[in-house]
């Protein structure tokens, strides 16, 4: 009856027209509870809470989801339209919550709407915490309506999350440094002009309102060209930076002063300088795809430094795991254990403004402090046979360094490279980067690409 393609390793996602239904947003809202009663979970007074980005069926499936959950004879607290970050502090920092559904396709085109489930730790649930058990659940099993229903009410979840932003970072008067705001049509403008206020940061804005058609971009700061119109706008207003949001805020994008995207490794690496100054020779994690600066760099200010594979549910697991402090990711997502391990980007904003103010130069000036090689961003190729590629990589590159945290690495002196199969799409992903000492970068891409392509 429901397509199990849609049950990813993060999250549930797919196409609106063939894939989701009212339907199964309120057998998904009754599987939800019985797989929290399943590990003792739902007691007398608890809550879970339920979200919606601004997607034209983002209301219909939220009422969906809620009846599926009080007729498992559970209450919902109803957050209404809120980011990501803001629902993951709303499971995550209230005794009452045992966590929650969040209707949303993050990043994904207008045509696609889906679910993110949360857990009261802040972990989602994903492929290694019981999506699989979630999906055949979902597909399978047949749940009683209770003759005693759980009730919804609604809570305003902002100010109490924006207290938390503040009295973590800190945060000082930023009246003197101006920036430009790409919201993408998200759902930025629920939380990030509030941050906005307190900081006194100047700020334009571009495409605050939420619409989920989309109308301007892709809300999805990874992809540079996205970040094209924030560019320019930064370039004219001479802000000091550009920032961008995706559809749900939990992912960020930079650009300089010249209206030039920054580095995901360089701006993961400049908050966590930040993160550290407050956390001294604390664990910091970063992921497989970054930048080897990032770990120098931390490692040069006192911080232990450790690696990890890619995706928010791993990555969340291990920091609660091994205790760290702070995590950068090449996808833009940046996590804060003093947020629960969670992304936030109005703190990711605070903790930049005042990095570049202690510096006190220019954002090209400061991104320049802390590139030390030549990286060639993400690639994807569609292959045929995945696993004759990595065979092929193998035999290739025998004499490398290998590492198999998540897909193949390969490092060599002057280079290294990783290989691995996207969690979200059917594609495999290639990262480079060169020392810039007898290495051309252009060079050892085409290498590469030619063993993966066969």
């Amino acid at each position: 009856m429901y397509n199990p393609a849609i049950f990813k390793a993060y999250d549930i996602r797919g196409l609106v027209e063939g894939d989701l239904s009212a339907e199964l947003a309120y057998k998904l809202g009754q599987a939800f509870v019985e797989f929290l009663r399943n590990q003792d979970k739902i007691k007398s007074g608890v809550k879970l809470v339920v979200g919606q980005d601004m997607r034209a069926t983002s209301p219909i499936f939220a009422e969906a989801v809620m009846r599926g959950i009080t007729d498992g004879g559970v209450d919902v607290v109803d957050a209404g339209l809120v980011t990501t970050p803001l629902f993951n502090f709303a499971c995550a920092h209230y005794p009452d919550n045992i966590g929650g559904i969040m209707v949303t396709a993050s990043h994904n085109p207008a045509p696609y709407n889906g679910f993110k489930l949360t857990l009261n730790n802040g972990l989602p649930v994903g492929k290694f915490t019981g999506m699989n058990d979630l999906r055949d659940m979902v597909l399978t099993q047949e749940f009683p309506v209770l003759d005693k229903k759980g009730t919804v009410s609604s809570y305003n979840y902002l100010t109490d999350y924006t207290d938390r932003v503040m009295s973590v970072s800190g945060a000082v008067d930023f009246s003197n440094l101006k920036t430009v705001i790409d919201a993408g049509n998200g759902m930025a403008k629920i939380t990030i002009p509030e941050t906005v206020r307190r900081i006194n940061l100047q700020a334009e804005y571009l495409y605050l309102e939420p619409d989920g058609t989309f109308p301007n971009h892709e809300a999805n700061p990874l992809k540079t060209e996205t970040l094209k119109d924030l560019g320019e706008k930064a370039l004219a207003t001479k802000a000091d930076f550009g920032f961008a949001l995706d559809g749900d805020a939990d992912r960020v994008g930079l650009v300089d002063e010249l209206g030039r995207p920054v580095p995901a490794s360089a701006l993961g690496a400049i908050i966590g300088l930040e993160v550290l100054a407050k956390h001294p020779k604390a664990l910091m994690l970063y992921d497989l795809r970054s930048s080897r600066a990032v770990k120098e760099l931390w490692e040069e200010q006192g911080a232990t430094t450790a690696m990890t594979p890619v995706g928010h549910a791993l990555i969340k697991k291990q920091m609660k795991d091994t205790g760290a402090v702070y995590t950068s990711e090449l996808s833009l997502h940046l996590y804060y254990q003093d947020m629960y391990d969670l992304e936030s980007p109005e703190l990711s904003l605070i903790y930049f403004c005042q990095a570049l103010k202690r510096f006190g130069g220019t954002v090209s000036e400061l991104v320049a402090t802390v590139t030390r090689y030549i990286h060639s961003g993400e690639m994807n190729f569609e292959v045929e046979d995945k696993a004759e590629v990595f065979k092929r990589l193998r035999e290739k590159y025998k004499d490398a360094q290998i590492t198999e945290l998540d897909g193949i690495a390969f490092t060599y002196p002057n280079y290294w490279f990783n290989v691995r199969e996207s969690n979200t799409e059917p594609v495999i992903r290639l990262n480079l980067e060169v020392t810039g000492v007898g290495e051309d970068l252009d060079v050892r891409v085409e290498e590469v690409k030619k063993v993966i392509v066969g």
